[in-house]
Protein backbone atom coordinates (compact mmCIF):
# COMPACT_ATOMS: atom_id res chain seq x y z
CA UNK A 1 0.00 0.00 0.00
CA UNK A 2 1.42 3.41 -0.93
CA UNK A 3 2.43 5.75 1.86
CA UNK A 4 0.25 8.88 2.10
CA UNK A 5 1.83 11.97 0.58
CA UNK A 6 0.23 14.35 3.08
CA UNK A 7 -1.70 14.72 6.30
CA UNK A 8 -4.30 12.01 5.78
CA UNK A 9 -4.80 8.26 6.14
CA UNK A 10 -5.21 5.81 3.23
CA UNK A 11 -8.67 4.67 4.38
CA UNK A 12 -11.24 5.16 7.11
CA UNK A 13 -13.68 2.54 8.33
CA UNK A 14 -17.12 3.55 9.62
CA UNK A 15 -19.20 0.53 10.65
CA UNK A 16 -19.35 -1.83 7.70
CA UNK A 17 -18.11 0.76 5.16
CA UNK A 18 -14.57 1.74 4.20
CA UNK A 19 -13.80 4.99 2.36
CA UNK A 20 -10.40 5.30 0.72
CA UNK A 21 -8.40 8.37 -0.04
CA UNK A 22 -7.57 8.91 -3.69
CA UNK A 23 -4.92 6.43 -4.79
CA UNK A 24 -2.39 7.17 -7.50
CA UNK A 25 -0.43 4.78 -9.76
CA UNK A 26 2.54 4.31 -7.44
CA UNK A 27 4.56 1.11 -7.08
CA UNK A 28 7.19 1.07 -4.32
CA UNK A 29 7.08 4.87 -4.21
CA UNK A 30 7.63 5.24 -7.96
CA UNK A 31 5.06 6.91 -10.20
CA UNK A 32 4.24 4.51 -13.03
CA UNK A 33 1.99 6.69 -15.23
CA UNK A 34 2.27 10.45 -15.70
CA UNK A 35 0.77 12.96 -18.09
CA UNK A 36 -2.60 13.82 -19.57
CA UNK A 37 -4.71 11.82 -21.99
CA UNK A 38 -5.71 13.57 -25.18
CA UNK A 39 -2.51 15.42 -25.96
CA UNK A 40 -0.86 12.47 -27.72
CA UNK A 41 1.46 11.71 -24.81
CA UNK A 42 -0.62 9.14 -22.93
CA UNK A 43 -2.64 6.52 -24.79
CA UNK A 44 -6.06 5.37 -23.64
CA UNK A 45 -4.62 1.90 -23.01
CA UNK A 46 -1.90 3.36 -20.75
CA UNK A 47 -4.50 5.46 -18.95
CA UNK A 48 -6.66 2.35 -18.40
CA UNK A 49 -3.59 0.53 -17.02
CA UNK A 50 -2.98 3.51 -14.74
CA UNK A 51 -6.58 3.36 -13.47
CA UNK A 52 -6.21 -0.40 -12.87
CA UNK A 53 -3.07 0.17 -10.80
CA UNK A 54 -4.83 2.91 -8.84
CA UNK A 55 -7.66 0.43 -8.24
CA UNK A 56 -5.20 -2.12 -6.87
CA UNK A 57 -3.77 0.51 -4.53
CA UNK A 58 -7.30 1.47 -3.43
CA UNK A 59 -8.05 -2.19 -2.67
CA UNK A 60 -4.84 -2.37 -0.63
CA UNK A 61 -5.90 0.72 1.33
CA UNK A 62 -9.40 -0.66 1.94
CA UNK A 63 -7.98 -4.06 2.94
CA UNK A 64 -5.67 -2.41 5.42
CA UNK A 65 -8.65 -0.78 7.13
CA UNK A 66 -10.77 -3.94 7.42
CA UNK A 67 -8.38 -6.84 8.02
CA UNK A 68 -7.86 -8.12 4.49
CA UNK A 69 -9.33 -8.33 1.03
CA UNK A 70 -11.39 -11.37 2.05
CA UNK A 71 -13.35 -9.08 4.39
CA UNK A 72 -14.54 -6.90 1.50
CA UNK A 73 -18.17 -7.80 0.76
CA UNK A 74 -18.72 -5.56 -2.26
CA UNK A 75 -17.48 -2.52 -4.12
CA UNK A 76 -20.10 0.21 -3.65
CA UNK A 77 -18.77 3.35 -5.36
CA UNK A 78 -15.76 4.19 -7.52
CA UNK A 79 -14.57 7.65 -8.46
CA UNK A 80 -11.93 7.93 -11.17
CA UNK A 81 -10.15 11.19 -11.90
CA UNK A 82 -8.45 11.36 -15.31
CA UNK A 83 -5.85 14.00 -16.18
CA UNK A 84 -6.98 14.99 -19.65
CA UNK A 85 -7.10 17.79 -22.16
CA UNK A 86 -10.28 19.92 -22.31
CA UNK A 87 -11.46 18.24 -25.53
CA UNK A 88 -10.95 14.64 -24.30
CA UNK A 89 -14.31 12.98 -23.56
CA UNK A 90 -13.47 9.31 -23.09
CA UNK A 91 -12.97 9.35 -19.30
CA UNK A 92 -15.51 6.51 -18.83
CA UNK A 93 -13.40 4.27 -21.06
CA UNK A 94 -10.30 5.05 -18.99
CA UNK A 95 -12.25 4.38 -15.78
CA UNK A 96 -13.04 0.89 -17.05
CA UNK A 97 -9.46 0.00 -16.15
CA UNK A 98 -10.44 0.15 -12.48
CA UNK A 99 -14.03 -1.04 -12.90
CA UNK A 100 -13.00 -4.15 -14.84
CA UNK A 101 -10.46 -4.97 -12.13
CA UNK A 102 -13.16 -4.93 -9.45
CA UNK A 103 -15.53 -7.16 -11.41
CA UNK A 104 -12.66 -9.51 -12.29
CA UNK A 105 -11.89 -9.93 -8.59
CA UNK A 106 -15.36 -9.77 -7.01
CA UNK A 107 -17.71 -10.80 -9.84
CA UNK A 108 -21.19 -9.33 -9.39
CA UNK A 109 -20.14 -7.93 -6.01
CA UNK A 110 -17.58 -5.84 -7.87
CA UNK A 111 -20.24 -4.02 -9.89
CA UNK A 112 -20.56 -0.50 -8.53
CA UNK A 113 -21.81 3.04 -8.96
CA UNK A 114 -19.16 5.21 -10.61
CA UNK A 115 -18.08 8.69 -11.61
CA UNK A 116 -15.38 9.36 -14.21
CA UNK A 117 -14.12 12.93 -14.06
CA UNK A 118 -11.71 14.78 -16.33
CA UNK A 119 -9.33 17.15 -14.55
CA UNK A 120 -6.53 19.49 -15.61
CA UNK A 121 -3.92 17.92 -13.33
CA UNK A 122 -3.45 15.39 -10.54
CA UNK A 123 -0.92 14.95 -7.71
CA UNK A 124 2.65 14.32 -8.89
CA UNK A 125 1.46 14.79 -12.47
CA UNK A 126 -0.10 11.30 -12.48
CA UNK A 127 -2.53 10.20 -15.16
CA UNK A 128 -5.30 8.84 -12.93
CA UNK A 129 -6.46 8.79 -9.32
CA UNK A 130 -9.06 6.39 -7.90
CA UNK A 131 -11.03 6.38 -4.67
CA UNK A 132 -13.47 3.68 -3.62
CA UNK A 133 -16.17 2.98 -1.06
CA UNK A 134 -16.52 -0.66 -0.05
CA UNK A 135 -18.82 -2.62 2.20
CA UNK A 136 -16.97 -4.96 4.58
CA UNK A 137 -17.83 -7.73 6.98
CA UNK A 138 -18.87 -6.41 10.41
Amino acid sequence: MPTPLGSYVPAVRIGDMVYTSGQTPLVNGKLMYAGAVGDGGVTIEDAKASARLCGLNALAAASGACGGVDDIVRIVKVTVFVASTPDFTRQPEVANGASDLFTDIFGDDGKHARSAIGVASLPLGCTTEVEIVVQVRP
